[in-house]
């Protein structure tokens, strides 16, 4: 078997032996990517030309969508290409890359999920502090942190995986590189154990994240509930349904990915359930924020 310092590619996992489904999977992912590039885009450009969108929510809005396209930039290109030519590599180092991109931007996506949360629940549970919690500067910082936080976590997990020997060959079962896929192909038991430290501080952070979410959940619930209006109530709901909207589409295809039982583990079923976790909800997000956000909607409008 080849280790780590021979290889020079990987092979994935590919969508289908058939020619025609493998032409259906590129212009099914054209279209899904396009969409995605399309609304995420707008998105930015909205909120980067409306002052009115000049807001926390705008600003953290802003990020949300760059993470969302880059994980559409990392997988989906190289899956589309590998339809077209009827290819399965991917080079050695591609794969690092790609892996890396992959953790940083996921992490960050969670990580700014989080940050948003807290905003509605100051806008909700404090409104009168809003502009001094949640100031310019402040949402600068947060953003900041999340997104330095997540390339170091990324950074420590590609490094140590890609310098493990790998002598279990070089086959993904996924159409894009994954650390799990290629901890699997790893022979070295202290390198991996180092990994599952890593990988257990970072079990870590997003549990001390869910909680956090939790937690302002229920505050903004029992402070919704307390206002006497239906419009009031109904106001404040729209303020936060997007966010819970997108949050639970991120963890709820997340987690069953990960934590889905051995016994309908197959190919051909985490394959789908790949392209739901990673493909589906960066071009979902944009139109779950823009149905329930007027000044969204009204500023993308003026632009088109």
């Amino acid at each position: 078997m080849p280790n780590s310092s021979s290889l020079t590619q990987f092979l994935l996992l590919a969508f289908a032996d058939r020619r025609e489904l493998q032409l259906l999977h590129f212009w099914l992912f054209l279209a899904i990517s396009l969409a995605a590039l399309l609304a995420n885009g707008l998105i930015l450009s909205a909120v980067a030309w409306d002052h009115h969108l000049h807001t926390p929510m705008g600003f953290f809005l802003l990020n949300l969508s760059l993470t969302d396209l880059g994980c559409i930039c990392t997988t989906v290109p190289k899956a589309m290409h590998n339809s077209l030519w009827d290819i399965r590599t991917i080079s050695y180092h591609g794969c690092a890359a790609q892996a890396f991109l992959l953790v940083f931007f996921i992490g960050t996506e969670f990580s700014l999920l989080t940050i948003m949360c807290y905003d509605c629940y100051v806008a909700i549970c404090k409104p009168l502090h809003y502009g001094t919690l949640l100031g310019s500067r402040a949402c600068a910082h947060m953003a900041a942190a999340a997104w330095a936080t997540e390339f170091l976590i990324a950074l420590l997990h590609t490094a140590n995986t890609f310098s493990l020997p790998l002598c279990q060959g070089n086959a993904l079962g996924q159409f894009f590189c994954e650390l799990p896929h290629i901890l699997k192909l790893s022979c070295s038991h202290s390198g991996y154990l180092r990994e599952i430290g890593l990988i257990g501080v970072s079990v870590c952070l997003v549990f001390g994240c869910f909680v956090f979410i939790v937690f302002s959940y229920v505050q903004i619930f029992r402070a919704v509930l307390r206002i006497p209006s239906q419009q009031g109530r109904h106001k404040a709901f729209s303020t936060c349904l997007p966010h819970l909207a997108v949050l639970s589409l991120f963890v709820s295809t997340t987690a069953f990915s990960n934590l889905k039982p051995p016994s309908i583990s197959s190919p051909s079923t985490d394959l789908v359930v790949s392209v739901l976790y990673m493909v589906v909800p960066p071009a979902l997000n944009p139109f779950i924020y823009s149905l329930r956000n007027q000044e969204l909607k009204d500023a993308i409008r003026k632009m088109m």
